[in-house]
């Protein structure tokens, strides 16, 4: 793209303060919006496909009021035997949550797409999953009671913040990326950014 070219918006389809606090390691200027989406699983649908399909449909969402923009979508599905287990809302579906994953490994897909709305782009839509395994600590009932209550995690997949006390839960993170189980996967946005033009050290594109 010409370096006199109009700076297109970089927009993140998220309502997540996770996600914002992420995007914004990148020091490129971005806006936010929240996608109003049902994001119940279909019917017969792979944790992966869940992911993936989310993380588009989120980006499509606000592209009507975005004009030309780089529109980044997200979305993260945990699974325990093949079974998605999704936010818990509350302190007793969180414990839940934890009882059944304690000493145990639950893989965390990260999906991410990058929506590039300007004419003739080269890349109009990347997507990818960045998956992490983590194994949870086997931890009695009092302890994951007692974190709980201390971080109350509720709108996390998986009722444990990683980036927070909830590591202390944690035995072991497997991932090409430290940033995904986060809930934004940086090395692989930053492979797509480039990819439609943007350079990260000049503070533009091109």
């Amino acid at each position: 793209m010409p370096s006199n070219s109009p700076f297109p918006s970089l927009i993140l389809a998220s309502s997540s303060v996770y996600r914002r606090e992420l995007l914004s390691r990148l020091q490129l200027p971005f806006s936010f919006r929240v996608p109003n989406l049902d994001e119940t699983p279909l019917a017969g649908e792979s944790p992966v496909a869940t992911a993936l399909r989310l993380a588009q449909e989120k980006a499509q969402a606000i592209t009507a009021e975005s004009g030309k923009a780089l529109i980044i979508g997200s979305d993260q599905v945990a699974t325990l035997d093949n079974m998605q287990i999704g936010k818990p809302g509350n302190h007793d579906s969180a414990l839940k949550q934890l009882q059944l994953m304690r000493g145990r490994e639950v893989a965390f897909h990260t999906a991410l797409c990058l929506l590039d709305t300007r004419e003739n782009a080269a890349f109009p839509v990347q997507l990818e999953d960045v998956t992490t395994i983590v194994r949870f600590r086997d931890l009695n009932d009092a302890e994951l009671d007692a974190y709980l209550r201390i971080e109350q995690p509720y709108d996390c997949a998986g009722s444990a913040k990683n980036e927070g006390l909830g590591i202390a839960i944690l035995e072991s993170i497997d991932s090409q990326d430290p940033t995904a189980l986060t809930g934004l996967p940086l090395i692989a946005l930053s492979s797509m950014l480039r990819r439609a033009g943007v350079t990260f050290f000049q503070q533009g594109y091109i």
